[in-house]
């Protein structure tokens, strides 16, 4: 009975953590509830309009659009908040409404370079000078750290597939194989969430900046719940590795 009891826990806590990097895949590829919910960072940029007209007193004009059906990246105006995921972005006028940008394969961690497009050029020339030599402009940076870590996270999520699915056959070579699978696919899930978690850190820097004495930039970036749930996958696959092994010594099938 030990190693039945060993095998539902280690296939319950496997299908948890696969459960929850599904979740992660599907954040932000479209507006509807549940891939609206999830993100792996959100840009909130309602107060740089403020922010630049108390740095330059000068009134700020047609930076900002609410018209929900407004393509991103046509620098039609910007919306108030940007979230990223791993395969697009969404930017929305409103807790609710807006646009997602085109589906790419991985998509890149460019903060910068999506809320500038949709400026009129003026504005994104004033933030080229402003944001000179930041983390947060750093796009390259940003950009090709989130396309490595999404590849530790896709072959993440199919090892833990793969690792649910071979635990359930109910043989002793297999609990081994399961655990083996787990124990690589906890690896590459901590690798990519570890990834995600620094370039994140390091956008979030813009937060303190100052446009001048005592102004803020205006713009907040924050980490988004897919970390949070990349996270929790990973302390549920490093949680299976044992049950698993246990199965292996104690399974009698």
């Amino acid at each position: 009975m030990k190693g039945e009891y060993c095998i539902a826990g280690a296939s319950f806590l496997s299908f948890v953590a696969l459960l929850l990097l599904i979740f992660v895949h599907v954040g932000q590829i479209n507006t509807s509830t549940v891939p609206h919910g999830i993100s792996m960072a959100t840009a909130n940029v309602s107060g740089y309009g403020e922010a630049l007209y108390q740095a330059f007193k000068d009134p700020i004009q047609g930076l900002y659009t609410d018209n929900t059906s407004s393509p991103l990246g046509y620098r039609t105006g910007l919306r108030q908040q940007y979230q990223f995921g791993l395969y697009s972005y969404c930017a929305y006028v409103n807790n609710s409404a807006g646009q997602c940008s085109n589906h790419t394969i991985p998509a890149r961690f460019q903060p910068y370079i999506a809320i500038t497009s949709d400026m009129l050029l003026n504005y994104s020339q004033y933030s080229d000078y402003i944001f000179a030599d930041t983390t947060f402009m750093n796009s390259s940076y940003l950009g090709t750290n989130a396309h490595i870590a999404y590849f530790f996270l896709l072959l993440g999520t199919i090892l833990a597939a793969l690792s649910l699915f071979t635990g359930v056959l109910r043989k002793t070579v297999l609990f081994f194989l399961s655990a083996t699978l787990s124990i690589l696919s906890a690896l590459f899930i901590l690798i990519g969430a570890a990834i995600w978690t620094s370039i994140v850190m390091k956008a979030e820097s813009v937060n303190a900046m100052q446009l001048a004495q005592g102004i803020m930039s205006g713009i907040e970036v924050s980490y988004g719940n897919g970390i949070y749930l990349i996270w929790a996958a990973f302390a549920c696959l490093a949680a299976s590795i044992v049950p698993y092994m246990i199965s292996c010594c104690t399974f009698r099938g």
